[in-house]
Formats: structure tokens, C-alpha cells, sequence
């Protein structure tokens, strides 16, 4: 079937579209890049919806699939959702022609949503900035729109939540310092996103509020102490973190587990093979995960003989 045709049913809302015919719309070339643009601009709101969700399921299901040209034209969709999933197809994508489109929907778009996620996509060029694998302009380009974000008293919760948690790999005194900010603000979900950012911005220094909140009431709150204590792999987060291994919530427990996976070291070990006498599957199977990475961290790099 050629892509026409495919365009052609893609704008007739009585056609429904099979996800193999959508398969299609990877690995498109400039000239059918333009061809999808004018066709997409003619297709109705609700079905442009279906089908960009449909796009990115398939992406996350299949690695060899590629709609990104897709999902960039659908940036600038006029309908807020549309935009949103294009958003989550490019999450994880390096390619630092995204970091403009992702800055402007950031500083200018009227969805909260949208600002949202494109503050969360922006995290990836955060890191990227942090490890020096990006362009030093790029990096404090990134840097500047989201701690702009964040300090804007007239920007929503969510937006300045989620651009504290993208900026906050960026070892930076003014990032640590809104991390602060925002651990005694008094707002539940912005203290939720500062424990998130102590785990990504990676300094010790956070490790006594962690354990805090290990021990916290709110297993929301314990969950991402836990998280955060294995970004960190500091060991002496480990004796603070196995009374989480008994936690009643789950996936409390299941965080506590993985976060000793992370540190690593001999008394991680050690409580990691006590699980594997549980008696819930779910628990001995996290443990033996967090084993092996244990064991994968351990083992030194081995090469053929004569390299």
C-alpha cells in the first residue's frame, strides 16, 4: 500500500487503521515527511488523538519502529493532547534540534499539561549537560528555562514540580538550593519532587533528609526516599533501608529492595539473600534482580585474549 493511500484513509474517520498499516509511518524521508504534514493538518482532532497514541504504544513496543518526524510535526499540533503524546513519543530522544520546540512548548504553550511534560523532556538535555555531552550554550540554555520555570510565581505546581525534578541533575549551588526551597515549601507534591531530585542531583550531602523520610508515614513518601537513596549508592543508606524490606506498602518494599540492588556492597548483600527466603514470589524475584546487579557491578570488565 502506498503511503498516499494511507494518508488518504488516515483523514477518512469511517476507515479504521490497523497498527501494522500505521507501521508505515516509520523511518519517513523528506518527501513523505511533507506528504504526512499536509494530510495531517486534514485530519479531525479526536482521530488525530487516536492515532498519535497508537503511534507511541507501538514505538514503546517495537525499537526498530521510527515516528519521531511524526511526533516532531505533532509539537505543533493545535490540540493540546496531541501535542502531549508527541511529547512522551520523543521522550528520551539526544537529537539537540529538539531542545528548542521542547523550550518554546515550555515557556509558551497554554496547556499546563504540555509545559508539564516538556519540562520532564528537557531532563534528558539536563543530563546530558551535566556529563558534558552536550554543547555548553545548549546546556545553559536547558538550565535557564527551567529554573525559569521554576521560579516563576505565576507558573502552575505541576510545571515547576517537574522542571525541579528535569534540572535537577545539574550540579549547580542555585539548583541544590531550590531543591531546598522546595523540600520546605510546605507543598505536598513539590516535596514529593524535591526527595526525586536529591536521588538525580547525586550529593551526598542529601543523604540525612533521605533516611529522614524513610521512616516517613506516607508511603509515597518512603517510596521515593528509597528511589532516591539508590541514585545516591551511599552504604550508609543500607542499615536505614531494611526496615522498608518488611514495608507494608508493596512497592514501598519493592523500591527498598532495587535501591539495595544499587548501593550494592557486602550488608546489601547479605539482607538481599534474606529475601530470597520470602515467602512472596514478587519479593524473592526482586531480590534475585537486585543480586545480579550486585554481582554484574562486581564482576570486572574481560576482554578476548590480544586486545
Amino acid at each position: 500500500m502506498t503511503l498516499e493511500r494511507l494518508l488518504a484513509d488516515l483523514k477518512d474517520a469511517s476507515k479504521p487503521i490497523s497498527a501494522s498499516r500505521l507501521a508505515n509511518l516509520s523511518g519517513l524521508d523528506r518527501k513523505e515527511v511533507k506528504l504526512f504534514q499536509e494530510a495531517w493538518a486534514q485530519v479531525e482532532p479526536g482521530r488525530r488523538r487516536q492515532i498519535i497514541g497508537r503511534l507511541v504504544d507501538l514505538a514503546e513496543d517495537n525499537f526498530d519502529l521510527d515516528f519521531e518526524p511524526v511526533f516532531r510535526i505533532s509539537l505543533s499540533d493545535s490540540d493540546a493532547r496531541v501535542r502531549l503524546k508527541a511529547i512522551e513519543g520523543l521522550c528520551g530522544c539526544e537529537e539537540r534540534s529538539l531542545i528548542g520546540p521542547l523550550v518554546h512548548l515550555l515557556e509558551e504553550d497554554r496547556a499546563e499539561s504540555v509545559r508539564a511534560a516538556a519540562a520532564s523532556a528537557l531532563g534528558t538535555f539536563a543530563l546530558l549537560a551535566e556529563l558534558q555531552k552536550l554543547r555548553p550554550a545548549d546546556g545553559e540554555r536547558v538550565k535557564a528555562a527551567l529554573l525559569s520555570a521554576i521560579t516563576d510565581p505565576g507558573e502552575a505546581v505541576e510545571v515547576q514540580r517537574r522542571a525541579l525534578e528535569a534540572v535537577s541533575p545539574i550540579s549547580r549551588p542555585e539548583v541544590e538550593e531550590l531543591i531546598r526551597k522546595a523540600y520546605a515549601s510546605g507543598q505536598h507534591r513539590m516535596h514529593i519532587s524535591a526527595i526525586y531530585a536529591m536521588g538525580h542531583n547525586c550529593n551526598p550531602s542529601w543523604l540525612p533528609l533521605l533516611t529522614k523520610e524513610l521512616d516517613s508515614s506516607d508511603p509515597e513518601m518512603r517510596f521515593e526516599a528509597a528511589q532516591a537513596c539508590g541514585e545516591l549508592g551511599d552504604q550508609r543508606a543500607v542499615p536505614h533501608l531494611v526496615p522498608l524490606l518488611h514495608d507494608p506498602d508493596p512497592e514501598v518494599q519493592q523500591a527498598a529492595i532495587t535501591a539495595l540492588g544499587q548501593i550494592g556492597g557486602e550488608a546489601a548483600k547479605q539482607e538481599l539473600e534474606r529475601c530470597l527466603k520470602h515467602p512472596d514470589q514478587r519479593v524473592r524475584e526482586a531480590a534475585e534482580a537486585a543480586l545480579e546487579e550486585i554481582s554484574f557491578g562486581e564482576e570486572p570488565l574481560s576482554f578476548p585474549a590480544g586486545h
